[in-house]
């Protein structure tokens, strides 16, 4: 199971997911992304993300974070997502 990867109590990882949960704004950009990308629906994501003014762009997929370092915001894995935002960081 995805949570047992973490290695922190249920409590925190829901505590997280409700943070997250509460956060969710759902954008509708005019425009895909003028980032180079291989996927061109990976272009909306990442506008959409940058229409809402995302502090932050966590994903799995492997084209966006390989764009991380160019990119107009961070993007990161599950893994960097809640290592940044774990309690006493």
């Amino acid at each position: 199971m995805l949570r047992d990867r973490f290695k922190v109590p249920p409590a925190e990882i829901a505590l997280v997911e409700d943070q997250l949960r509460a956060h969710t704004i759902v954008a509708r950009p005019a425009a895909p992304s003028d980032v180079p990308l291989r996927d061109p629906d990976d272009a909306w994501v990442l506008a959409s993300a940058l229409a809402v003014g995302a502090e932050l762009l966590v994903t799995g997929d492997k084209d966006l974070l390989s764009i991380a370092e160019r990119a107009p915001l961070p993007i990161v894995d599950p893994r960097g997502c809640w290592d940044r935002l774990r309690p006493g960081r």
